[in-house]
């Protein structure tokens, strides 16, 4: 089984770009892109004064890459194959492979984009120091576990509504932009805009993340205990869901008329 999931995650990696040095180099580029976009906008909108006192780059690229490796793993394993898809006819294959590997090999690429882009940062441009590294991982890696786990129950209700449930998964994504909280601090925010954002694993461990990475904030809105608890339930419900559409789909759901 693991054998089988190292192959397929390797597979994965591999199938958006024959070249993997250049598939990584797209991922990181898009990445630059963002942490471009967001340093822009933070000027011009005013919020760097709301920033924690500290490298504001690193600030903007703490909220960044959580986010990217949210949702690129709840992108890669909503898209997987599912029970009708051509990979399932092979009998060693299963669904839980493919999530597995989806899921292994988008957080591959996502720490392996976002240590090229802080390396570089940090030997050309200006050295950083982090206050406490493995926290930092840690809350990098929950985020990575609840776009896995969210992405595993849009990929169940999927075969019942793929059309549906593409436009659900885009929206979710997107909203993310703003819902994940990156632009803002939980501890500056009022009572009234927080309950806006709370709700959202994903804000409690970019928060959770920046008071690692930063000497000088203290997360006082947010826990680590609340995306993990939201993460263990969606993915139990997310399975029991794809065992049952995997019981019940059947391959003429995908046939066109």
């Amino acid at each position: 089984m693991m054998e089988l999931i190292f192959h397929a995650t390797v597979r994965n990696v591999r199938k958006n770009h024959g070249n993997p040095a250049i598939g990584l180099l797209m991922n990181i580029f898009q990445t630059v892109m963002l942490v471009g976009v967001f340093y822009i906008m933070f000027h011009v909108l005013g919020l760097r004064r709301n920033a924690i006192r500290g490298d504001f780059l690193l600030y903007v690229m703490s909220g960044i890459f959580m986010y990217m490796t949210h949702i690129k793993a709840l992108g890669a394993v909503a898209g997987c194959g599912g029970p009708t898809s051509a990979m399932m006819k092979h009998a060693p294959m299963n669904t839980l492979v493919a999530i597995a590997s989806a899921a292994l090999s988008s957080l591959y690429i996502q720490v392996l984009s976002a240590g090229v882009v802080i390396y570089v940062y940090h030997a050309a441009i200006q050295p950083i120091e982090f206050h406490d590294l493995p926290g930092a991982i840690g809350m990098l890696l929950i985020s990575w576990a609840s776009g896995a786990a969210i992405g595993t129950l849009f990929l169940a209700l999927k075969p019942w509504q793929p059309e549906t449930m593409s436009i659900v998964t885009q929206l979710y994504q997107r909203a993310n932009m703003i819902a994940s909280g990156k632009m803002f601090l939980a501890n500056a925010m009022p009572t009234s805009k927080l309950k806006l954002f709370d709700w959202n694993p994903l804000f409690h461990t970019i928060d959770q993340g920046r008071g690692f990475i930063f000497l000088n904030y203290h997360p006082h809105y947010s826990n680590y205990m609340y995306p993990l608890k939201v993460t263990f339930v969606i993915l139990i419900i997310g399975l029991i869901a794809e065992n049952f559409t995997r019981k019940h789909a059947s391959l003429s759901w995908g046939a066109k008329h």
